[in-house]
């Protein structure tokens, strides 16, 4: 997985739902940040553009796939570049949930499984690839300065491609 920089395009309807009942303060700092950037610069921070990193990561790996996680969130993304009989296991504990999001869920009281139809949930791009290729990727990644994990694996399964997630965040 790439890091995403934020919501990116996904989940405004829902986000300025929230702001419109919520009365949030935008100027103030979002909470769980360490630079104190304010909510509204958080929500407003451009989409990441992967396009470097994924010429260098083509130029050097065989990738099999890349879903980037735009409407339909963690849910219905990657079903979209898998075969039949596949699935993608996602581990919902490879990364922490952005500051954005953390105080999305817990002020808007949005479920998991919302959260991941809605937003990339600070997953902005996935990439599939060889398992003998992750410490490759990830290495050649890092090097351009990308914050990069190893999300999951595509397994078989039975139907259509589906999204199954290991883990669970803490509820409140």
């Amino acid at each position: 997985a790439l890091a995403a920089s934020g919501p990116h395009a996904n989940g405004y309807s829902l986000i300025r739902q929230w702001l419109a009942v919520s009365g949030a303060e935008l100027a103030a700092p979002l909470p769980g940040t360490s630079d104190g950037r304010s909510l509204g610069k958080t929500l407003l921070a451009p989409t990441r553009i992967y396009v470097k990193a994924v010429l260098a990561l083509l130029n050097e790996i065989e990738v099999h796939g890349i879903a980037h996680i735009t409407g339909g969130g963690l849910i219905e993304n990657p079903p979209r570049i898998l075969p039949v009989d596949t699935r993608a296991i996602i581990d919902l504990d490879s990364w922490r949930l952005p500051p954005v999001f953390e105080w999305l869920r817990q002020t808007g009281r949005i479920a998991p499984r919302e959260m991941l139809r809605t937003f990339n949930c600070g997953a902005g791009l996935l990439i599939c690839l060889p398992a003998s290729a992750v410490n490759q990727a990830l290495a050649l990644l890092l090097a351009l300065g990308e914050t990069a994990w190893l999300a999951g694996e595509i397994a078989a399964g039975e139907g259509p491609p589906e999204v199954v997630f290991l883990g669970e965040w803490p509820d409140d």
